[in-house]
């Protein structure tokens, strides 16, 4: 396996292991899930309204002031309540549901207790809530057997009839008039409530709540199940509200000026709104949102059987895995990372949208998990791949300095480095040997004699540089350099003359240096031009950037046939790309091995010397 995909398998498995255990054990990306689901359900609730057919009579701000004359401060005098229920009965509506405990007799005003329960003695269906407390306090709570059925307790097989229930009933209301139903709303962990609870088990026993009560006794269908994920219309007070004030007044009126059917056929609520009766609550369509219009919505939800329903637990998983599968193949087999990272952004955007559609049809989609996961795992792969990018230049800079100038490394890098396999380019190849080593080296210790190859080669590879050629490798006592790779040169034979030229001119100011007794010292420099393949050839362990072929070999050989004949010999492919840059003399035709015809080679001058 190549060493460059194994961190990409580690990071693949790091992040299918932490799905895992996000997925069945953490969970710590629940609470931006669930703020993104509540988004969509905001977006997409305002757009809808509520039951017509659901009313809440509102204790409003104004209804508290305006009420002050007649009932005095909150908590108002339950004859009040009784005044309403009896106007209310009149009109013939469906049901009327209070949002209003009524857990306490009134001890200083029996009488008012009294008018209450009187005015409860009508036709209509009234219903009042019930809090189930804490279940540590059970153990002084109320017998089962005692107030099951007062309170509509439905027994499972596990029902336990010694049991004893810590629960607050209205017991300001006769228990004949006891059609009760809980009231608790439960926040998720991230204290958001987005379900209403329908019963709550409790040994064996179902307590029904207020809206499951009412639904079933109004015939609507209520699911088998402890909780109704609620789905949400309209925005807070999209419900038709009518000020309590303002009914109690028209009630009381010898001609009343509200329609006489307003409330005729409808499920009215009592509840409350004003602020200081603090009854709101955190839900996924406002951090304040009426406690009485939470109840409507639950009623509302039962009464057209409307729920959230929760994608299939599979969905989450597959979904992640799907996507670090497509994004771990990509990487593999070398996609670019802007191009996945383009290809993974219109992948989130259509999750995103399929959410929000889903979202109109009742159904959650948990998108926001494998979305997050997989753009964890595109940055880490993404910089994964810049980090080997980036020490793969390095590598390369370091490479290539050994052979090309500086400059060109830094462009060659520019342009995104080079071609790992060969390529067939036009090159012109140059071959310097020395003359007369064998004379120098006697004559020194190995020492000096390493020393001094290693000025000559410094001084000449610079010369390579400057012309923009690239340093092959040296032979040793004899360079190897070509120019039109690994940068493209479409210059490249004039390039080459002209650094052979000024090599001829440093070796001149060299052998100065030496002195008379190594004036025997010289070079011969063979040049030729045409197709070659370059590029890094070696074993796994050691490849170097080379030139290989026909071109390379005949530069070898012309560079063998100087001696005697002339300092710098080119072949006449060479001198033709040169033009008239330089001034060549014709040396003759000679044969070379490997070839049936002779070669025509010349001898080049700067024209300024002649």
């Amino acid at each position: 396996m190549n060493n460059t995909r194994k961190p990409l398998l580690f990071i693949t498995w790091l992040f299918l292991l932490g799905a895992i255990v996000e997925m069945t054990w953490l969970h710590a990306l629940q609470p931006l899930e669930n703020r993104l689901s509540d988004f969509f359900i905001r977006q997409q609730a305002q757009q809808l309204q509520p039951d017509p057919e659901i009313v809440i009579v509102d204790i409003d701000d104004s209804s508290l002031a305006r009420m002050q004359d007649v009932a005095g401060s909150w908590p108002w005098p339950r004859a009040v309540h009784g005044e309403l229920v009896r106007g209310i009965d009149q009109q013939h509506p469906r049901a009327i549901v209070f949002d209003i405990l009524f857990s306490e007799r009134d001890q200083y005003r029996p009488d008012s207790d009294h008018l209450f329960n009187e005015a409860l003695a009508v036709d209509s269906k009234i219903y009042f809530p019930m809090v189930r407390r804490e279940p540590m306090l059970d153990a002084s709570g109320a017998p089962v057997s005692q107030v099951a059925r007062m309170l509509g307790l439905q027994p499972t097989a596990q029902a336990d009839p010694l049991a004893r229930l810590a629960i607050l009933p209205p017991l300001a209301v006769d228990p004949r008039y006891w059609r009760v139903g809980t009231i608790n709303f439960k926040e998720d962990s991230d204290g958001v409530g987005r379900r209403y609870p329908l019963y709550t088990p409790a040994y064996g026993w179902r307590i029904p709540s207020l809206p499951a009560r009412v639904a079933v006794d109004l015939g609507y269908a209520v699911p088998v199940q402890d909780d109704l994920p609620l789905a949400w219309r309209g925005k807070a007070g999209a419900y038709q509200h009518i000020s309590y004030a303002d009914l109690y007044q028209d009630f009381s009126r010898e001609h009343a000026q509200r329609k006489q059917n307003e409330l005729s056929g409808k499920i009215v609520i009592i509840g409350a709104t004003a602020t200081g009766m603090h009854d709101a609550r955190v839900t996924p369509m406002a951090s304040l949102y009426p406690g009485v219009e939470i109840l409507a919505t639950a009623l509302d939800s039962l009464k057209n059987q409307r729920s959230m329903r929760t994608a299939p637990l599979w969905f989450a998983p597959l979904a992640t895995l799907l996507l670090l599968a497509l994004l771990g193949a990509a990487f593999w087999y070398g996609m670019h990372a802007l191009k996945t990272g383009w290809i993974l952004l219109a992948l989130t955007l259509l999750m995103l949208n399929a959410s929000y559609m889903a979202s109109a049809r009742l159904w959650l989609l948990p998108v926001l998990l494998p979305l997050m996961l997989a753009w964890g795992y595109y940055v880490i792969c993404a910089l994964q791949a810049y980090l080997r990018e980036r020490k793969s230049r390095e590598q390369a800079v370091q490479q290539f300095s050994r052979f090309v100038n500086p400059h060109v490394v830094q462009e060659l890098i520019a342009h995104g480095g080079l071609s790992r396999g060969g390529e067939s380019r036009q090159i012109s190849v140059l071959f310097s040997d020395i003359r007369g080593f064998t004379t120098l080296s006697e004559k020194r210790t190995p020492q000096q004699v390493v020393d001094l190859l290693n000025r000559y080669f410094t001084l000449q590879v610079e010369v390579v540089f400057r012309h923009g050629g690239a340093l092959d490798k040296f032979i040793g006592d004899c360079i190897m350099a070509f120019w039109g790779a690994p940068l493209d040169d479409p210059e490249h034979a004039r390039h080459a003359v002209a650094a052979a030229l000024e090599m001829g001119e440093v070796l001149q100011q060299f052998k100065r240096e030496l002195g008379e007794e190594d004036a025997d010292f010289d070079v011969g420099i063979g040049i030729h031009s045409g197709p070659a393949v370059v590029g890094l050839i070696g074993s796994e362990q050691r490849r170097e950037y080379t030139a290989i072929g026909d071109t390379v070999n005949l530069a070898s050989r012309i560079e063998g046939l100087t001696k005697g004949v002339s300092r710098i010999l080119v072949s006449r492919d060479t001198m033709a790309l040169c033009g008239d840059t330089f001034r060549f003399e014709s040396v003759g035709s000679f044969a070379v091995k490997g070839r049936e015809q002779e070669v025509e080679l010349f001898a080049p001058k700067n024209k300024e010397k002649s």
